[in-house]
């Protein structure tokens, strides 16, 4: 177990693909933000912005943006994905693709657009014959305006080749909107490469960090094409001003943050973004890596198991979904829970999603404790 990880002995932690579990120096931001705010309040809220500074400069060089103006701080995926929806200025006939697959969150906000003539195309990921890219891309037509997709998918850690994506979007003119909750603290990734438009991911999961707080990242060029929908003190230039009558929304993303900034959220992710960035995210993603390869290992050594994920190198990421065959998967999931294997219960099967500090050990002992759960 790595020195910041002091989970509850006998307990496997498997589920960061769900919520993660924190970080010791997490802890001691956030007890330490407390504890200031019981003695002074506010009293040195000008450091307070110091780290919401340096949390924006952490999470644009996590996903190489060109400019730490560029990320804006939000509430969740969700709020995120709505800011793009509802920011677009569509026409009645316009379109969006996606993958039938996807999370809710990536494909109810799209849905929803049916209100304003917009036509959602769902792109079935495990169809037959060319790659999931290529299908995506063959559902383009000439009145799409946007291709939305998640880095990895939730339900069997499939890893999407987002250059390829990317490329083909921004050739033809369409929005390209990742989203890369799975991916952001497990594995490399490059805006700039992918040539995304957007990105969008909740810090609860492979950042090690809380619920309630997000990234955001809009390209510059693209910004101004997204109409806004939220309006208050913190989205205009020269937000201190309070006494200023005429205001204009700010040029960088701050112009999607209308309020008062998650300053207890601020503060644990800049913890958490801050071990990640320490430890190395090549690092982490070798580890990573180490770890889906002995479970998948593990898994074909096992009777009665059954991989889903994808088994190429290219596809792998930190999920590894499986089925345990002749049984109730919410039943095993349930047991292996009670047991101390914390873990989900996710498309079709049992997800396991280790972060770079589980050891090999502590698979061996999940896989055990499976074993022992279906016999």
């Amino acid at each position: 177990m790595h020195p910041e990880f002091e989970q509850s002995p006998g307990l496997i932690y498997l589920n960061h693909a769900a919520v993660s579990p924190w970080p010791l120096r997490t802890l001691t931001a956030i007890k330490g933000f407390a504890e200031e705010n019981l003695a002074y309040g506010a009293t040195f809220y000008p450091r307070w912005l110091k780290t919401e500074a340096r949390l924006r400069e952490r999470l644009a060089r996590l996903i190489n943006a060109p400019s730490p103006s560029d990320i804006a701080l939000l509430k969740n995926t969700s709020e995120a994905l709505s800011v793009v929806a509802y920011g677009i200025d569509w026409q009645p006939g316009d379109g969006v693709v996606t993958f039938a697959q996807e999370f809710p969150s990536n494909r109810i906000v799209w849905e929803s657009l049916a209100r304003l003539g917009v036509e959602t195309t769902l792109v079935d990921l495990h169809g037959t014959g060319a790659d999931p890219e290529a299908r995506l891309m063959a559902a383009c037509g000439p009145r799409t305006r946007l291709v939305s997709c998640s880095s990895v998918q939730y339900a069997d850690g499939m890893r999407i080749d987002l250059e390829a994506l990317g490329a083909f979007c921004r050739k033809r003119g369409i929005l390209f909107c990742v989203d890369a909750i799975q991916s952001l603290g497990a594995l490399s990734f490059d805006v700039q490469r992918c040539q995304a438009d957007f990105v969008v991911a909740d810090g609860h999961k492979w950042m090690l960090g809380p619920e309630g707080i997000a990234l955001f990242y809009a390209r510059r060029e693209v910004r101004p094409r997204l109409k806004l929908n939220q309006f208050g003190w913190h989205m205009v230039e020269g937000a201190g001003d309070f006494d200023r009558t005429d205001w204009t929304p700010a040029e960088d993303a701050a112009r999607f943050e209308c309020g008062s900034p998650n300053m207890l959220g601020i503060h644990a992710l800049e913890a958490s973004i801050g071990l990640i960035q320490e430890v190395g995210v090549a690092q982490i993603a070798e580890r990573i890596a180490r770890n889906t390869e002995t479970l998948i290992e593990l898994i074909d050594a096992t009777p009665g198991l059954r991989l889903l994920s994808r088994r190429g190198a290219e596809r792998r990421s930190g999920i590894v979904t499986f089925r345990a065959e002749g049984c109730d998967q919410k039943t095993i999931h349930r047991r292996l829970m009670d047991r101390g294997v914390i873990c989900a219960c996710r498309g079709g099967g049992i997800r396991f999603s280790p972060h770079f500090y589980a050891s090999g050990d502590e698979l061996r002992e999940a896989i055990d404790r499976l074993s022992r759960v279906i016999r």
